[in-house]
């Protein structure tokens, strides 16, 4: 059976959820063959062992925290030529996409992005994405070389699997374009507490209507009430009413989770480039030709300030 690699994201061992989505999609084509970099890399087999992966091959260098994309970039590559590989899978991620691009371009691939699905075809593996709004779902194959496929955050569910998740050392020779940018200094992130914004499997976002950065609050206060992320419309970040870490659209972040709760957003083409995967969408707006109601299943047409803490209050008492 073909060999299929898929790219670890991991923080010193520990394996993040997409990870483990894309070694449920990888089954589907063949044996899952994880390729696990940087600190902690070996650390991460038990757990991918367990989700199917057959090997994990590792490398431990200081170049992958030390400078940027180029010595992920080489590592893969190395891991290409060692396996001839039927596909590679990253998570769609800004440092993904951006490792995925790299790695087509080495070894003269073909690339998909974003895709939402992937199935074995005839002749290759089949990617589905869904574009322009979510107007149009499309089926592409890559025609030339190894596929090298990105795919979003709950894509697929997490599917335990025995595998045996054997260790093995990959041989990596750095370019010298490894070392052309270094990075100079780290500063970690504030825990909000709230789950990883493109990983969570419910988001609520607020947009314009929200109308200050104090009123945030009642977004946040039904976000925990639901387990949620909190993101925010580009209008609403641009107004300094919230971080632009938590930007959902175009020019911020993707997601797709299974819930995503639009609050005071009109749902510019902007906006919906960035969540219109969602498996199930829910606005609330006080304007009922506002855009955002013809992609979602469910539409409140009511004032937010009066919706959204109701709404609170009837999940916390189902909760309770």
């Amino acid at each position: 059976m073909a060999e299929v690699l898929v790219y670890v994201d991991h923080v010193d061992g520990a394996v993040r959820k997409p990870t483990l989505e894309l070694l449920t999609l990888a089954r589907r084509l063949g044996e899952p063959v994880a390729v696990a970099l940087g600190a902690g890399a070996a650390q991460t087999a038990a757990t991918l062992g367990e989700h199917g992966a057959t090997r994990v091959l590792t490398s431990e260098a200081s170049e992958y925290a030390d400078y940027l994309v180029v010595p992920k970039v080489d590592a893969l590559q190395a891991a290409v030529e060692a396996v001839s590989p039927a596909a590679v899978l990253v998570s769609s991620s800004a440092e993904g996409k951006e490792i995925a691009a790299r790695l087509a371009l080495r070894i003269g691939s073909g690339l998909i992005t974003d895709a939402v699905d992937v199935e074995a075809g005839a002749d290759g593996p089949v990617a589905t994405q869904s574009v322009f709004a979510a107007s149009f779902t499309t089926k592409s194959k890559v025609s030339k070389g190894v596929p090298v496929i990105t795919v979003k955050p709950n894509s697929a569910p997490v599917e335990p699997a025995a595998g045996a998740g054997a260790v093995e050392e990959l041989a990596v020779s750095f370019s010298e374009q490894a070392s052309g940018t270094k990075v100079t200094s780290r500063t970690a992130r504030e825990s909000s507490g709230r789950p990883e914004l493109t990983e969570a499997a419910i988001v609520v976002s607020g947009g314009r209507g929200v109308n200050g950065a104090e009123n945030f609050a009642l977004i946040e206060a039904l976000a925990d009430s639901l387990g949620a992320a909190v993101g925010a419309s580009r209008a609403a970040v641009d107004a300094g009413w919230y971080p632009h870490s938590n930007q959902v659209g175009q020019t911020g972040k993707t997601v797709s989770p299974q819930l995503y709760i639009a609050s005071g957003i009109s749902g510019a083409i902007q906006h919906r480039a960035g969540m219109q995967t969602s498996k199930t969408i829910v606005a609330i707006n006080k304007d009922e030709e506002a855009p955002i109601f013809e992609l979602v299943d469910y539409g409140v047409v009511g004032d937010l300030f009066n919706v959204v803490p109701q709404l609170t209050d009837e999940v916390n008492t189902r909760k309770g």
